[in-house]
């Protein structure tokens, strides 16, 4: 885990010098000084582009500039994860919807509207993404149903035979397991992914959902 997120903090360390490059500093070019050769280009004002350590700022154009911003053209990974995490999310929904009505629990009740109420954005956040990237991708290799986590259709069909206490119990251990999972395939995309906004939906999915799982085994 801890090799991981350093990567994704060495990564958006990245990012914000990149940006400050490109864009902040554009407003630091004080004009030219007559003699003195200037890296401009036909298409905007020179760029300010901050040294390695102990080297001076540098002037670039901003082409040179855009080409300093890291590539995070989602991969593999990325489309996998998004695709799979969407499906999984959708369990949890099914498993949450199950609980007004069979659950005696009201901290069980209150447990699965904050899991429905943040689960439900990130879907359409994820379906959104996949859109923007040109939609869902084949995948050679995965499985929905052996998604880490995931419910059987026979634990499915017990949750929903069950009532009360016997279902708050059930309920519990399915989604303790299930939230489990979903930690577990944020991690990986996490060292396999490359791109940016799939890494902060996996870093809001293991944080969110680690958090849930301890209260759930609280009670």
């Amino acid at each position: 885990m801890r090799r991981v997120v350093t990567r994704a903090v060495t990564r958006a360390v990245a990012v914000v010098v990149a940006a400050t490059a490109v864009g902040a500093l554009t407003a630091c070019d004080p004009g030219p000084d007559e003699g003195t050769p200037q890296s401009r280009s036909s298409t905007g004002p020179a760029v300010v582009a901050p040294g390695k350590p102990g080297e001076p700022a540098r002037r670039i154009s901003p082409a040179e500039a855009s080409e300093l911003l890291p590539d995070d053209k989602p991969n593999g990974a990325d489309f996998a994860y998004t695709q799979m995490m969407i499906v999984h999310h959708r369990q949890a929904l099914t498993m949450t919807a199950l609980v007004p009505e069979r659950a005696r629990s009201t901290q069980v009740k209150k447990l699965a509207e904050r899991i429905a109420a943040a689960q439900r954005p990130e879907i359409d956040a994820m379906e959104g993404w996949l859109e923007g990237h040109g939609g869902p991708r084949e995948q050679s290799g995965h499985d929905h149903h052996t998604m880490p986590g995931m419910a059987t259709e026979e634990q499915l069909a017990e949750l929903r035979k069950a009532k009360g206490e016997g279902f708050d119990t059930l309920f519990l251990k399915l989604m303790i397991a299930h939230h489990e999972g979903a930690v577990t395939m944020a991690a990986e995309v996490l060292g396999q992914g490359n791109n940016v906004l799939v890494e902060e939906m996996a870093n809001d999915v293991i944080a969110q959902q680690t958090a849930e799982i301890n209260r759930m085994r609280s009670m």
